[in-house]
């Protein structure tokens, strides 16, 4: 058993991809710049408009530079493995990337649920919402958001660091938590306990969120601009919501239940989707549900056009 600081892991996600590499990395290429525009896009005209300087459109931009943090802790990579002839990363690379891709979705789950409080107070404590949604307020939840994620993220990588590790190779196309504890030659107890104790919290956060929901819907029936406000707000935060644990849980499962004699293609569909899909969709569904952000958007981008028109 060697020092773990001297190990390099081998990642087999792309040993069936050895035909197609081409067309996978144009692919990727596209698909993690295009999420970055959509997202850089929202976050920039939240910013620049001052009419947009409230509590749900902060909140909708913590989520959009969330999510730029989590395609970029896989994307990255994976290019790079698709035009290289190994696969190969680093034990300090692997932990990082692992801090990273866990900071990203705990930080989701968190994000969504301050949204959820935020659209609570909105429609059923309409006339206390400006009292309680201060500036300190979100900023504080913001900070909370962060620091709390963060704190969860480094307790389990510190866990995962201790573990002595008897093998090199990491059935995935990226480093997760529960495939280097796998590759531990000692008792991993503690670690499955506190990566049960984390899913069981959040899946918790999505079920409040829900209950919530069942409030946010019942009011929403009192008026048509309440009605309106749940359409344009808190629908596409449920989908992002359901997309986002419903595949992060089908992964964790499959990761620790699921035959490894599956097709690689569906074990990479299923491992990368968390880290793929929300952060492209967010952005998207609330740019065009929320009124104020997408004719912002197209003010911008049709005085842009103009702009570049030859003058005659």
């Amino acid at each position: 058993m060697e020092n773990n600081s001297e190990i390099v892991f081998v990642l087999q996600g792309l040993n069936d991809s050895d035909t197609n590499r081409q067309i996978y990395f144009a692919l990727a290429l596209v698909s993690y710049l295009f999420t970055i525009f959509v997202n850089v896009t929202l976050i920039v005209t939240v910013c620049l408009e001052k009419t947009l300087h409230e509590p749900i459109y902060l909140f909708l931009c913590n989520l959009c530079v969330n999510g730029i943090c989590g395609a970029s802790s896989f994307y990255p990579k994976l290019l790079h493995d698709l035009l290289a002839d190994s696969h190969v990363i680093t034990y300090t690379g692997c932990l990082t990337q692992i801090f990273v891709v866990y900071s990203y979705v705990f930080c989701e789950f968190t994000s969504l649920t301050v949204m959820a409080y935020d659209r609570y107070m909105a429609i059923c404590r309409p006339l206390q919402y400006r009292a309680v949604m201060t500036a300190q307020r979100v900023a504080q939840l913001l900070l909370l958001t962060w620091g709390f994620s963060l704190l969860e993220t480094v307790v389990g990588v510190s866990f995962t660091a201790t573990l002595p590790l008897c093998g090199h190779h990491v059935r995935k196309l990226f480093c997760t938590n529960w495939e280097v504890v796998k590759l531990s030659c000692s008792d991993t107890t503690v670690n499955n306990i506190y990566g049960f104790v984390l899913m069981f919290s959040h899946v918790s956060q999505t079920g409040l969120i829900v209950v919530s929901y069942v409030h946010l819907v019942r009011s929403s029936l009192r008026s048509r601009s309440d009605r309106r406000k749940f359409v344009q707000t808190c629908l596409p935060h449920l989908v992002t919501l359901l997309v986002f644990t419903i595949s992060l849980v089908f992964d964790s499962m499959y990761s620790r239940y699921g035959s490894s004699s599956a097709l690689q293609a569906l074990q990479n569909m299923l491992a990368a989707e968390f880290l793929v899909v929300p952060p492209l969709i967010n952005p998207i569904i609330y740019g065009i549900n929320l009124q104020q952000i997408r004719s912002r958007i197209l003010q911008n981008f049709s005085h842009k056009s103009e702009a570049v028109k030859p003058h005659s």
